[in-house]
């Protein structure tokens, strides 16, 4: 009590620890505040409303063409054809008919006293979408194993040997340009790099004299490694991407390799481990959950690009798979597989969509191959998500 009195305690205002000393107490703060938050309220749910809008027009004009209602309530034709001209004719009933070229051609033979009027035909609007499909994996698969291991590569070198200076500050500000660079001009840098300089080897059996700079024949075997370029080709267009894909992945993996703590280079190094030692032990592996992110935002970004393959490696139209086409056995098969021009997703959409007229005949194959590559955008998204939120669990610093 003597204490009280002589701290004056019973004279103090007891506190409130629910008051909050910085929010607004007159009422005019608080009106600008609530104004604030709505404003701010309204462009984040406008943002958001676009989104649905969107995803949701997709699905409900998409839905239809890959789902059915009977058993196995998914069309299966539609991922294992490749596009094909459209049918439109009717019958001698007036019914209103639509079939694929190689159906409709099967149709007239077995019916040859058919009624057929008012025929019309669509190109790449009938069969499936296995061939893009195919293509824009294979396209992915290639960018992917160049730009990750030269990403990851250029990225440890930035982080971890590099020294701070005027090359290194100026390396980062040409990456960080080269990501704001538009598809178009690397589009016509890989057609003008990749596909027309003839510096580029590829193993054939035949020998093109007229773009080739020097061709030696290969012991035991009847081929040659000549250096004629790649041409309009899956390598071609897969290197293009790479390029592409490089400031996006180096950017994230060098953050990521920035967010392990100091510490941990210190105690490695301190126990006696080299430089890589150090990187590949202490480093990479808790920076790893970072560079898969990168990786997939690569993936993302690559995958729905249309210009830089519509100048080095997609076709609208190919009857075969690239496996199916090449020639030759060994490393001969595997070099005339990736120098065949493939079809890609993307390009379908754009060829079906601005290239062909306005018909309700083809919304079909428009609509399907938009929800299809609107689910790999979807998946490859989760698969981050999952593996990430895996990696982090694993790993406790």
């Amino acid at each position: 009590s003597q204490l009280k009195e002589l701290l004056n305690v019973s004279d103090m205002p007891e506190e409130t620890p629910s008051t909050n000393p910085f929010q607004a107490t007159s009422s005019k703060r608080k009106v600008k505040d609530r104004i604030g938050t709505v404003i701010f309220a309204c462009f984040t749910y406008f943002v958001l409303a676009c989104a649905l809008f969107i995803f949701g027009k997709i699905t409900y004009d998409g839905a239809p063409v890959l789902f059915t209602s009977e058993a196995p309530f998914i069309n299966t034709k539609f991922f294992a054809e490749s596009p094909q001209t459209l049918v439109e004719f009717t019958n001698g009933a007036g019914e209103l008919i639509r079939m694929d070229q190689t159906d409709f051609t099967v149709f007239k033979e077995e019916n040859p006293d058919a009624t057929i009027n008012d025929e019309h035909t669509f190109s790449y609007s009938g069969g499936g979408i296995a061939g893009p499909l195919v293509g824009t994996a294979l396209l992915v698969i290639v960018c992917m194993a160049v730009s990750l291991f030269v990403g990851v590569a250029a990225a440890v070198y930035l982080c971890e040997y590099a020294k701070k200076g005027k090359l290194v500050g100026a390396i980062r500000l040409a990456i960080m340009n080269l990501a704001g660079v538009p598809s178009i001009v690397y589009g016509l840098f890989g057609f003008a790099f990749f596909c027309l300089a003839p510096w580029f080897p590829v193993f054939t059996y035949e020998v093109n004299i007229e773009t080739t700079i020097g061709a030696f024949k290969i012991p035991l075997t009847d081929g040659y490694l000549s250096f004629q370029g790649w041409g309009n080709s899956l390598l071609a267009g897969g290197m293009t991407l790479a390029v592409m894909a490089l400031p996006v992945i180096i950017a994230a993996c060098e953050e990521s390799l920035k967010a392990v703590p100091r510490g941990f280079r210190e105690a490695s190094l301190a126990l006696g481990a080299s430089k890589w030692q150090c990187i590949r032990t202490a480093v990479l592996p808790y920076a790893a959950p970072g560079i898969l992110t990168a990786s997939v935002l690569g993936v993302t970004r690559v995958a729905g690009e249309t210009a830089p393959i519509m100048f080095t490696a997609a076709v609208a139209d190919k009857a075969k798979l690239p496996w199916q086409d090449a020639q030759g056995s060994g490393v001969f098969w595997f070099s005339d597989m990736l120098t065949q021009s493939v079809q890609a997703l993307p390009y379908h959409i754009y060829t079906v969509s601005a290239k062909l007229p306005a018909d309700e005949a083809i919304n079909d194959m428009r609509y399907g191959s938009v929800f299809v590559f609107l689910l790999l955008v979807v998946g490859f998204a989760m698969i981050s998500v999952i593996l990430r939120a895996r990696y982090r669990k694993k790993l406790k610093w």
